[in-house]
């Protein structure tokens, strides 16, 4: 791999509705856009091809699931071929009976799939009901190499997780990327939802700092009604958008709206994270003598 200084990224944001060759649509213009602005890397959000459907319990919603390679691996594969780009998809597979998971993939730009992560952290919330489809992720935090760097990719609850971040670091990712689908129960109030917003934020940029990596965090927007209670506004999830890209201090590099479809793009210095870490040494500083406990649930 070809050590890269300087690259510029992208994110897909939009919202989604419950047709496939919509949303396609929809994320192959943004994509053709990224890469018609000098984008080489570009990340899509979580399940970007349909509606989020872990809403509820339905088992008729396995049949959203897909094959590594399938469809979507093909469509994109191709897009990512064609554009001379590196592509972060985010899909619902299916890898066996009964088995299932939610997977990014990565294509190169040969079109290529470089490599998948499987994801690890699974929530059981309401409107998050996440635990009756996916099986965790058996790949462990390993960072995808590509021909654009080593890539720390996670998946939106992964996000909340310190732990997540510092092994993806530790292992030589050069960027940690998380595809998410998070947003606001309508119920809430307004201090509620920016106090859930501002933490969001808050944790992938202190990824960014404790780690001295870049992050690039591409949510979905726009309002998705819970499915036995569509047509009811109050009963449903407002994805709150609000995508960025950061840098190594976690200075917001780009920012992209609450409610908007959008492509974000910037570009990134990878060469910061030496120099960095120089003078912010907390890798270097680590006491790993001093973490064992790190194992245990909780300690008591």
């Amino acid at each position: 791999m070809t050590k890269i200084d300087t690259l510029k990224v992208a994110l897909i944001q939009h919202s989604c509705s419950n047709n496939r060759d919509d949303n396609l649509t929809t994320i192959t213009n943004g994509i053709k856009s990224a890469a018609d602005q000098g984008a080489k890397l570009v990340l899509l959000q979580e399940l970007h091809t349909g509606l989020y459907f872990c809403q509820e319990e339905n088992e008729q919603n396995f049949d959203l699931a897909e094959s590594i390679p399938g469809p979507t691996t093909n469509k994109l594969g191709k897009l990512a071929n064609d554009l001379n780009i590196v592509l972060v998809s985010s899909i619902f597979e299916m890898r066996a009976p009964g088995i299932y998971h939610n997977t990014a993939v990565v294509l190169e730009t040969d079109g290529s799939i470089a490599g998948k992560y499987r994801k690890m952290h699974i929530p059981d919330d309401p409107g998050f009901q996440e635990k009756f489809y996916f099986t965790p992720g058996d790949l462990g935090f390993t960072p995808i190499e590509t021909s654009v760097g080593n890539l720390g990719v996670l998946i939106c609850w992964d996000q909340w997780f310190p732990e997540a971040a510092r092994l993806m670091t530790l292992a030589g990712a050069d960027i940690l990327m998380y595809p998410t689908a998070i947003g606001w129960d309508p119920v809430d109030n307004k201090i509620e939802k920016e106090r859930q917003l501002d933490a969001w934020e808050t944790t992938q940029r202190a990824h960014a700092i404790s780690n001295g990596l870049p992050v690039i965090c591409c949510n979905r927007t726009g309002f998705e009604f819970a499915p036995i209670e569509a047509p009811n506004p109050t009963k449903g999830i407002q994805f709150w958008g609000n995508s960025f890209i950061a840098g190594q201090q976690g200075e917001i590099l780009a920012h992209a709206s609450t409610d908007e479809n959008e492509v974000l793009v910037a570009e990134i210095d990878l060469g910061r994270t030496d120099k960095i870490r120089r003078v912010w040494p907390f890798l270097r500083d680590r006491r790993i003598d001093a973490y064992q406990q790190l194992n245990r649930r909780f300690i008591n």
